[in-house]
């Protein structure tokens, strides 16, 4: 299967009183994922006895703080593309928000949010890790109509097309990469992975946490996010070697250098917090 990105990024654009009026299918999709989300979020939150109206009213302070965050993070490893023209960086049309970056500024939302409101944070976090990995899900296919992050050429039977205006060095040599090239989509595997995880989490909180009847649960508070930061990170470890698009640390590619530093951290969190259990 061969997936063909739309030629136009806009949902819709036009001029309403000589200004330009236009909505790009990543915003929605950004947004639907984040609704959606938080939508999931809510419901756990019932569940657990808050009130769903705490996670809609972090939903604004999570957007801002994750796209401030996602965007800042791009900035500091891309610096010298917007050196020459520093206002550049306000311009997110240009694509450029980094999802580690973005995990950052939505933590810290959760915790300024729980303190502000004398919530437990580390159950709060659990409660809304499935509805931001959801999102993360469904705003990865605005990749797909801005034909970016996707990876080398690949033999595979399925793949993306990507136009020679979107290409990178050196796939813009059309007579060495014709239009018929096939990249890897890598946009598409983080989705399915993440989708999966979304799955994992739930299938987890329901076996062995909150929705477990109470002498089986095993989970503590917390675990729900160091399992997600553990499954997300190995598989953009390996996502992030294929993609063409990396930022880089020296030689390294930083999403793989986090994405390690995370895994040890969401297991020596693992292990931290039932190592406290087992000493009481």
């Amino acid at each position: 299967m061969i997936l063909y990105p739309p030629d136009d990024p806009f949902l819709f654009y036009f001029t309403l009183f000589g200004l330009p009026i236009a909505v790009r299918w990543y915003g929605v999709l950004i947004m639907s994922g984040a609704l959606l989300g938080a939508y999931l979020a809510s419901r756990r939150a019932v569940a657990r006895g808050y009130d769903p109206d705490h996670v809609w009213n972090q939903l604004m302070l999570g957007l801002i703080m994750g796209i401030a965050g996602a965007r800042i993070y791009y900035v500091i490893f891309e610096w010298n593309r917007f050196a020459p023209n520093p206002w550049s960086v306000l311009n997110l049309t240009t694509g450029g928000l980094a999802i580690h970056g973005g995990l950052i500024g939505a933590v810290l939302s959760v915790l300024i949010y729980t303190r502000w409101n004398r919530l437990p944070f580390w159950e709060w976090l659990d409660i809304c890790v499935p509805g931001f990995m959801l999102g993360q899900a469904i705003g990865r296919w605005g990749n797909f109509f801005n034909q970016e992050a996707y990876g080398r050429p690949t033999d595979l039977p399925f793949g993306v097309r990507i136009d020679a205006n979107y290409r990178l060095p050196p796939y813009t040599n059309l007579q060495e990469y014709p239009l018929d090239t096939v990249f890897h989509a890598t946009f598409l595997y983080e989705s399915v992975w993440s989708f999966i995880g979304v799955g994992l989490l739930l299938l987890l909180d329901r076996r062995l946490g909150h929705g477990a009847p109470s002498k089986q649960r095993r989970l503590r508070p917390g675990d729900l996010f160091f399992i997600y930061a553990i499954f997300y990170s190995a598989g953009r470890f390996w996502i992030e070697g294929l993609r063409l698009d990396s930022l880089y640390l020296g030689p390294l590619r930083t999403a793989q250098v986090i994405s390690l530093v995370l895994m040890a951290a969401g297991a020596l969190g693992l292990l931290i917090n039932h190592w406290r259990r087992a000493s009481r």
